[in-house]
């Protein structure tokens, strides 16, 4: 599906509403958060009026550099929805279709009118309404808005640009996993708006305790039949998101390692997995089956549980039907 064929509908849906909402998933990425300012300058193009929904109280540390250089004004949280919504409101949903994906699904309830744009496959959680756009052969949601930048002839800032290149980057694991023709066309064409690689490293760059606490969690792998890599962290340690994501990424690189999965407690007191594949196993059925989702190269989930033992058994459980 290439929403390129959806250009023109996302266009008379924004031109036809006084107010669009953007929001994406809980725990943004820089996909998300890339995807969602890359969709204001599209409607703000249209002279439209947008707000970014964030309820995250806490962010990873791209996510927070991307939303401390931004005004201040296009974030909002969905407690201050009503405040802003005017008569005709249109929320567009990026990076996840997964309704229990979202920070406050109940902002579902207040519009009637909805897009879904996504590279992630579908399942019982998927959002049935309105238009839903899933790209499951794109690198990224970036990638997707990059599309349609191009198909409106439409220009952002080196800034923006360099922005959704650094979402780009995240999700192909710097151009490893998801990578077609188009995704290198779509990073050369982001260039050609002045997206700096430098300032891409910049917002994935990483803190050097927490890379050392990883290296401690890469020491407790397991090798399930001999081409998935299992490891847990420290059972009192609470994990950002983006660190447990990031040890999957490197067990990916190893020799004869088809897929990763990194289980630890995240600071919503969960124990969280992060999955990464090859593309042999689909890592996105298998969290599926947990409570999560995502696609066959990169998944998610987290569960209530009393402690990483219990949840990695019933990984490798799944992993050793």
């Amino acid at each position: 599906m290439n929403i390129q064929n959806y250009a023109k509908e996302i266009k008379r849906k924004i031109k036809s509403h006084q107010t669009i909402f953007i929001v994406g998933h809980q725990n943004l990425d820089l996909d998300a958060i890339g995807s969602a300012l890359g969709l204001h300058n599209i409607i703000k193009k249209y002279r439209k009026e947008s707000y970014i929904i964030v309820d995250d109280k806490v962010h990873e540390l791209g996510v927070e550099k991307v939303i401390s250089e931004q005004p201040k004004r296009i974030f909002i949280t969905s407690q201050e929805l009503k405040e802003k919504k005017s008569k005709k409101n249109l929320l567009i949903i990026v990076d996840t279709n997964k309704i229990n994906l979202l920070s406050n699904p109940e902002i579902l309830n207040e519009f009637e009118d909805i897009i879904v744009i996504d590279h992630h496959q579908t399942n019982e959680y998927t959002i049935n309404r309105g238009l839903l756009i899933i790209d499951k052969e794109s690198s990224s949601t970036c990638e997707m808005i990059t599309q349609l930048l191009s198909h409106y002839r439409i220009k952002v800032s080196p800034e923006i640009a360099t922005i959704i290149l650094a979402g780009i980057v995240l999700d192909t694991n710097n151009f490893v996993l998801k990578t077609q023709a188009k995704t290198y066309f779509t990073a050369y064409y982001l260039a050609s708006f002045g997206a700096d690689p430098k300032k891409v490293q910049y917002y994935l760059k990483q803190n050097i305790k927490e890379y050392i606490a990883r290296q401690k969690v890469i020491t407790n792998i397991e090798i399930v039949k001999e081409k998935y890599a299992v490891t847990t962290g420290v059972e009192k340690i609470k994990y950002k998101r983006e660190e447990l994501a990031k040890i999957a990424s490197t067990l990916i690189q190893f020799n004869d390692i088809e897929a990763s999965f990194v289980i630890g407690w995240n600071q919503e007191n969960k124990i969280g997995i992060s999955a990464r594949s090859e593309g042999r196993l689909n890592v996105g059925k298998i969290m599926e089956k947990l409570g999560g989702g995502g696609d066959k190269h990169d998944a998610a989930t987290q569960i209530e549980a009393n402690s990483i033992r219990e949840v990695k058994e019933k990984l490798l459980t799944i992993l050793n039907e």
